[in-house]
């Protein structure tokens, strides 16, 4: 590999929004998978283990009920 382009792993793990946004895109991605395929997700809520049906996950870029009602 040239030294030019050699990775320096160090110097990326500084950059943690970009971390950050890597890893809500990835799981924003796999809990829209499971919704539409119809699969369930399962959750840490309240001090126990929950299981969300698909037709009830909740996705980042959706809007919710109470914003659709009031029009935005």
């Amino acid at each position: 590999m040239n030294a030019d382009k050699e990775i320096n792993i160090a110097e990326r793990l500084k950059d943690r929004p970009r971390i950050q946004k890597a890893l809500r895109d990835a799981v924003q991605k796999a809990i829209r998978t499971h919704k539409l395929m119809g699969v369930p997700i399962v959750v840490w809520q309240d001090g126990k283990v929950v299981e969300i049906p698909p037709e009830e996950i909740k996705l980042l870029d959706e809007p919710s009920d109470k914003a659709q009602a009031n029009g935005k």
